[in-house]
Parts: C-alpha cells; sequence; structure tokens
C-alpha cells in the first residue's frame, strides 16, 4: 500500500480498496491463517467519544491477528483531563505502539494527530466529519452480498449534516461507476455544502429530497443513520427532527427484494424491530464484515514500523471558523493546512469553507 495513515478514504485509490477487500475476503475464508500477522505488534486505541462497535471491532481485529491492544474508552482517565495536547499524546503514545486507532469529536483531530505521530493513525471517526474504516465495513458488506458496487441506486437517509459514515461513504463511492444518489433528509440535516460541492466536482449524480417512501422503489442500497443527539447545540433543533424517518416492514414492502437495508449503528428509532428478521436487513452482518476490513487494513498499517514524522510549522492564529474544528482547541500549535474543494478554499483539517 502507498498509503501512511487512513484519515479520509480519499486517501485510498480503487485499486488499493481492491487490494484490501481482497485480503478482508480471504480472512473471512480462512481467518486461521492469520493467526500471527500481527503478533508482537501493539495498537493504540485513543477514543475521545463513546463507541461500541468501532472499540470492539478494532480490538477484535487486532487480538485475532495475534497482536495487543491498550488504550482508553474515556478521555477523563486520560492526561487530557490535566490539560495535556493532543500533539503531546500523540507523540507519547506513538512512541508505545505500532498503530494509533482514534476517534475524537473534533472535526480534523485525525490529521492533526497524523503530523506528529511516527506510527500510522487510523480515524475512527473525527465529530462529524469523517469515518473512513466505517465505510470499509460499508464496502466489504456490499460487495460481499452483491458482488460489486459500480451502478448502484444508493439511498442515504436520516442525519446526512453530521453524519461522518454518510460522508465517508460519498467520497468512496465517488471512485466507482455509476452510482446515483438519493439523499433522504430533512432541509435542516442535508448534506453541508463542502459535500455537496465535492460531489459536483466528481460529476456524481443525486438528488436531494425529504421523503423516503417515494424513493424507496428506486433503491438497491438503504443506508439509514441516527438522528445524532450529540451533534445538535440546541436541544430544540433535536426534538424537531427525531424519529422524522422510521423504517419498518409495510414501508419495505414497496423495495426490490434484494435490496441491502444497511445501518452504522447504534440505532435508536429510525429502523423498527420487526425489520430485523427481513432477509434484506444487512446491518448486523455489516458490523461483522467490519471487523475482517478492520483485520486487513491493521495487516499492513500495523506493521509498517516507526518513522520520525517530518518538522511541522508552528502554527499562529486558526484560520477555520468552524467551532467544531480541531484547530480552534489545538490551534495555537497546528500549521494552517487550506485546500480546494469545488474550487473554493477550505480548512484542510475539517473540509469547511474558509
Amino acid at each position: 500500500m502507498s498509503f501512511r495513515h487512513l484519515i479520509d478514504f480519499g486517501d485510498l485509490s480503487r485499486q488499493e480498496w481492491e487490494t484490501l477487500y481482497a485480503r478482508a475476503e480471504k480472512i473471512m475464508d480462512a481467518p486461521n491463517e492469520f493467526l500471527d500477522a500481527c503478533r508482537g505488534k501493539l495498537q493504540a486505541s485513543l477514543f475521545f467519544e463513546p463507541s461500541t462497535r468501532t472499540n470492539f471491532s478494532f480490538q477484535t481485529a487486532m487480538l485475532r491477528l495475534g497482536g495487543t491492544v491498550f488504550g482508553f474508552a474515556d478521555p477523563k482517565s486520560s492526561s487530557t483531563a490535566k490539560g495535556e495536547t493532543l500533539k503531546d499524546t500523540i507523540k507519547m503514545v506513538s512512541a508505545y505502539s505500532d498503530v494509533i486507532v482514534m476517534r475524537n469529536p473534533r472535526e480534523g483531530a485525525a490529521l492533526a494527530a497524523s503530523l506528529y505521530s511516527e506510527v500510522p493513525v487510523i480515524n475512527a471517526g473525527d465529530g462529524g466529519h469523517m469515518h473512513p474504516t466505517q465505510t470499509l465495513a460499508d464496502l466489504t458488506t456490499i460487495t460481499r452480498l452483491r458482488g460489486g458496487v459500480d451502478g448502484l441506486a444508493v439511498g442515504l437517509c436520516g442525519d446526512l449534516k453530521n453524519g461522518r459514515t454518510v460522508h465517508s461513504l460519498i467520497k468512496a463511492l465517488a471512485k466507482f461507476q455509476n452510482i446515483r444518489f438519493y439523499l433522504i433528509s430533512p432541509r435542516e440535516l442535508a448534506i453541508p455544502d463542502y459535500m455537496r460541492a465535492f460531489m459536483q466536482e466528481n460529476k456524481m449524480w443525486f438528488t436531494e429530497v425529504s421523503g423516503m417512501e417515494s424513493v424507496i422503489p428506486m433503491l438497491d442500497v438503504l443506508y439509514m443513520t441516527r438522528i445524532q443527539r450529540e451533534r445538535f447545540i440546541d436541544p430544540l433543533e433535536y426534538e424537531r427532527v427525531k424519529g422524522v424517518y422510521v423504517l419498518n416492514r409495510r414501508k419495505l414492502n414497496r423495495a426490490k427484494p434484494d435490496l441491502l437495508v444497511m445501518h452504522p449503528l447504534p440505532r435508536v428509532d429510525e429502523i423498527a424491530v420487526d425489520v430485523d428478521d427481513d432477509p434484506r436487513a444487512a446491518y448486523f452482518e455489516q458490523a461483522r464484515y467490519g471487523m475482517y476490513a478492520r483485520m486487513a487494513l491493521l495487516m499492513d498499517l500495523a506493521n509498517q514500523g516507526h518513522r520520525m514524522p517530518p518538522p511541522v510549522e508552528i502554527g499562529t492564529k486558526p484560520v477555520c471558523h468552524n467551532p467544531n474544528c480541531i484547530t480552534q482547541t489545538e490551534g495555537g500549535y497546528l500549521p494552517v493546512l487550506i485546500k480546494k474543494i469545488g474550487g473554493v478554499d477550505c480548512c484542510a483539517y475539517c473540509d469547511k469553507a474558509l
């Protein structure tokens, strides 16, 4: 693989994804052949934000490969509670480990961490921004169950504004041919401008709708998402939109017989329990496939070895105005990084327009 870190699914070429999938498929079919693939390797799991599936999935993946895991699932139990910077945490932890898996509520935190780490950094979710390893799970599920990804009609439903899994999946599907997107959300939770600009720049077909039932007959994949209470500053705004989309067996009556119903989990009330036994429900299999996808990824990154990162210019004043960006809390030392999305200057950490 040519990549050192996995911060954004855009870091991967389609060929690299296909290599990872081929490895994941071998692991699924013959897991006993990989019991020592990461023997002697240490994974640091730094979860500054709650997680069940992603944290357990990565831990299980490394243990099944013969490696070892350490870390924390609550920042209050780390020196972050004493005021330690992300930079210092990463420099210290990377000296102990062979790979870092990090979830952080700040958008762009994984990119910031990669600037100071001696070992590969894997983004396990940075706020409402990106979640590339969930996308590995998603693509593994689709490929395993449908045989391929090209040419699919994909419905993305729910919180598309804050849904990092949705943003990562859109970026991944840009690498495939003839994907049609049905973006299903209330106006308040529509995809952010930087993702809309990305889709337009990459000439991706999409339509934005507010209702699920009108488009469900056209879909090959329906990707449900939770309305995320923790991303709302205003509780009243959350109360207005929670429960707006609920998938049940009645609505599935109008869907294709080979539809895949997916969800990154956890769910709250957006998929009724009467869907669980429908053969089109793939979300629990999706969680299992995610473990195999992460095993394939760890086999590469955990074995890359230590490298001192190049010197980083000390930043001055953050130029990004996104209150959730990592530069708002760690901006005293982070360099100013800018990239263009759709011809617009954007913060390279969080992708928001400057």
